[in-house]
């Protein structure tokens, strides 16, 4: 059964609040879907998913318009009330069945082994606890279920990458809704234990200034198989 939707009923407590910040992204990410070619990294990262899939960290819901119609149903996961509002009214145009619900990527409010998919979409920026909350990838996930994954994080040379970890000791985080520049998703991935698929390393916008944002990787992961005896 699918978590009540955020427009439907009686809300729990919200575990992340960032309503500056969430007004903030809510115009800048429509805007990038053309400027910045967004909507293409969208087709591409739901590119041929089918079944029930769970998607963290909806933001306001620009995912849902390209999930091919495989797909049986969505339960999109938003812990950031605006955000949250503006993905039900995503979900209302959506073409295949969309359910949001509040809650947090380290304790998801849904049972193991539910779902055939899980989509990560620049969601592991910010999350308090990486391990914990690809843990919970794992658990929601069945055995042989699938990762898609599009994440910015740790990336350029050494300038660079001392920007992003000085950034964010400092001003990034508070400044963008708990967003870590230096992160990497890949390892994080690998070291919970999925199986790595193709992935690519993109950079967003990819054509214009390098910025300690741009540093992006797009790509597919697998929960194992149990080891046969």
């Amino acid at each position: 059964m699918a978590p009540r939707s955020a427009g439907s009923g009686k809300m729990s407590r919200d575990p992340v609040h960032h309503p500056l910040f969430a007004r903030y992204y809510a115009r800048v990410s429509v805007a990038a879907e053309t400027r910045m070619g967004m909507a293409g990294v969208r087709e591409r990262l739901l590119a041929g998913l089918s079944g029930r899939v769970l998607e963290i960290g909806a933001g306001n819901g620009l995912n849902f318009s390209h999930y091919p119609r495989a797909v049986s149903e969505v339960v999109a996961i938003e812990p950031e009330r605006r955000l949250r509002q503006l993905a039900v009214e995503a979900a209302l145009r959506a073409e295949v069945p969309v359910d949001v619900a509040p809650g947090a990527a380290e304790a998801l409010p849904v049972k193991s082994e539910a779902f055939d998919a899980v989509v990560i979409s620049l969601v592991l920026c910010s999350v308090r606890d990486v391990p914990r909350a690809l843990g919970e990838v794992r658990r929601v996930l069945r055995p042989g279920g699938v990762v898609r994954f599009f994440e910015h994080g740790r990336g350029g040379g050494p300038a660079m990458r001392f920007t992003q970890r000085a950034l964010d000791r400092t001003l990034w985080p508070p400044l963008s809704g708990g967003c870590h520049l230096g992160r990497d998703p890949v390892a994080a991935l690998r070291a919970a234990g999925f199986e790595l698929g193709p992935y690519r390393r993109v950079l967003m916008p990819e054509k214009g200034p390098t910025l300690p944002t741009s540093f992006c990787v797009l790509g597919t992961a697998w929960r194992p198989l149990p080891a046969e005896r």
